[in-house]
């Protein structure tokens, strides 16, 4: 397949060796189930969904191990690598804090008719309400100390009216619809999560297909999902395009999520080759039917400049590797441009930092498809690129891509591909901007990203606390992060943990018309049911003690804290709290 090079993310080719692809007459009957069950569905009580959900999370939580255990494998990875504790990160312990969250959910809907916010809720100067969502429980309290997040509603709520907004499938019942689920195949709790979503928030029975690069987690899902496949409400089909193309123009399927490429999503709604673009122009998709997407993004990192020490360098240079180095660079909230001010003093040293971190990181498999074309047209576009990793990383032969960075880009390239193209490998950029004050810079960074930078997926911003002291750098700061047209938005905090909070919102800035969907439309995970929601921000302090188990320098600390936590979302008790506490201070 040859590699798309326009703006947004690539045309992934097929993986090989995929799970056997399911026959039409397989897909047929799963459909027809579907349909035959729809209905009752939406008839299933708040209860019996609270007893489901139950099930759910015991089953998930009794294959945990060899959930991780097949990722590993797949990925190159053995369960003492350091990056080991990603897949606990974003398979078990994601999925099971999910349906704990949606179980809290079904409960306060149960009680209240709605469910339940757990912070403050606010209207901001211009009438826009923000609701803070997390943290959430006591369990978040002691492990995510210094953080918290919140979901900025679209304008138009009202704080009186926000309730009214919430889990509208659970007040306007309405007819029951069979959504057609196509996962990712580089996070393995995407599909399951995705699938959730549309169950539960959206009361829709699910047809998952598989992507073809992780389809070996299909057994494992049906086994772990098997209350909801006896009761007819989900089925698990297998394939590559064919199979999904024949799912999407299926009459038996009513509307579609896809979480993967632009490009993926612009040939279901609008075909391919010339009649595609002659359906574009005359605004008559393919597609008839709703669909939803998340679809990458350039994701990029302001570093608003001040007196940052030695130690705070060492920090964000760590957080910063660490939001590329996570899955090998196979995310579609990864670092991928670094904005920072020209001129500043600490530009350089957080540089040299963050590459002294490469030096210390093994580079990974590149087990995604394509990832040598993508890498390689980086590359040839920058040869100037600087490479870190194991010698002769980045051979085909090897299997390996090194990490990589391209400094010093001219921001004034509108064109540059590290501007408007998703990398999706080990590889990421750095650029600076000139300004006349540091409250100018944060403007200036700000429209960067809005008009320059492809995609409105997340975006991360790290600000010194002593920067804020100075109330026209606070201000430029808090209109940023207002202004800034991302679904999620991390303050601090890498903003792609919006994906894991479960409780957040993830997905794209709203407003992308079908014929220019960019990063996509609609959300998932979002566990309060929000039915207006704009963005999500997460906020922490500068430096969290201990530092995040997720950062790249913290090795097999991840596994063991991350493994600890799947099993207290599984099992709550407070009994379990110290042995985390002690192996996240280790």
């Amino acid at each position: 397949m040859t590699t798309v090079l326009e703006k947004g993310s690539f045309q992934f080719p097929t993986a090989s060796g995929a799970r056997i692809a399911s026959d039409q007459a397989t897909m047929d009957a799963a459909v027809r189930t579907l349909q035959e069950r729809k209905d009752a569905w939406v008839n299933v009580s708040v209860r019996e969904r609270i007893a489901l959900i139950d099930h759910l999370i015991h089953d998930f939580h009794a294959l945990q191990e060899r959930w991780v255990a097949a990722c590993l494998q797949a990925k190159g990875l053995t369960a003492q690598s350091s990056a080991a504790g990603e897949e606990w990160a974003t398979g078990p312990y994601a999925t099971l804090k999910h349906l704990r969250q949606l179980r809290s959910s079904l409960s306060d809907i149960a009680r209240y008719g709605s469910p339940r916010i757990p912070g403050p809720v606010r209207a901001l100067a211009d009438g826009q309400v923000v609701a803070q969502v997390f943290p959430q429980t006591n369990y978040d309290r002691i492990f995510y100390g210094g953080v918290t997040a919140e979901v900025w509603q679209q304008p138009g709520v009202t704080v009186e009216g926000l309730p009214q907004t919430m889990a509208v499938a659970y007040r306007q019942k309405s007819a029951g619809r069979v959504a057609l689920v196509l996962g990712a195949g580089n996070v393995s709790s995407i599909g399951p999560m995705d699938a959730l979503y549309k169950l539960f928030v959206e009361n829709q029975v699910v047809a998952l297909k598989a992507n073809p690069v992780n389809a070996y987690l299909g057994p494992l899902l049906e086994e772990a999902f098997r209350a909801l496949v006896e009761g007819g409400y989900l089925r698990i089909l297998y394939g590559d395009a064919a199979e999904g193309a024949y799912l999407c123009q299926h009459p038996g399927i009513d509307e579609i999520h896809i979480t993967g490429s632009d490009k993926t999503f612009d040939a279901i709604v609008w075909g391919v080759g010339p009649e595609a673009a002659a359906r574009k122009a005359a605004g008559t998709p393919l597609l008839q039917k709703r669909i939803t997407g998340e679809l990458g993004n350039v994701s990029p990192v302001i570093v608003v400049p001040g007196p940052w020490s030695q130690s705070d360098i060492a920090y964000q240079a760590a957080h910063i590797v660490s939001m590329l180095t996570n899955n090998a660079g196979y995310n579609c909230n990864a670092t991928r441009v670094i904005i920072q001010r020209e001129g500043w003093d600490r530009r350089e040293p957080l540089l040299q930092a963050m590459r002294g971190i490469f030096r210390q990181t093994p580079a990974r498999a590149a087990y995604y498809p394509g990832s040598h074309e993508r890498y390689a047209a980086f590359t040839q576009a920058h040869p100037e690129a600087e490479r870190f990793g194991a010698e002769g990383a980045g051979n085909a032969s090897d299997g390996a891509l090194p990490w990589t960075l391209i400094s010093g880009l001219d921001a004034q390239a509108t064109d540059d591909i590290c501007f408007t193209t998703e990398a999706f490998c080990a590889l990421f950029a750095e650029t600076t901007l000139a300004a006349e004050s540091v409250a100018d810079y944060m403007d200036r960074a700000v429209a960067f990203c809005n008009q320059q930078v492809w995609g409105t997926l997340s975006a991360t911003l790290l600000v010194h606390p002593d920067s804020l002291r100075d109330p026209a750098v606070a201000q430029a700061v808090e209109r940023g992060i207002a202004n800034l047209r991302y679904g999620s938005i991390g303050v601090n905090y890498w903003g792609g943990v919006s994906f894991a909070l479960g409780v957040t919102t993830w997905g794209a800035y709203p407003g992308h018309p079908l014929d220019d969907i960019r990063s996509g439309n609609g959300v998932v995970h979002n566990a309060l049911m929000f039915g207006q929601p704009q963005k999500s921000v997460i906020r922490a302090k500068f430096r969290l003690m201990p530092i995040p188990p997720w950062f790249a320098t913290r090795g097999k600390v991840a596994s063991s804290v991350f493994r600890q936590l799947a099993d207290l979302e599984a099992q709550p008790s407070l009994a379990r709290a110290p042995g985390i506490a002690i192996a996240a201070l280790r």
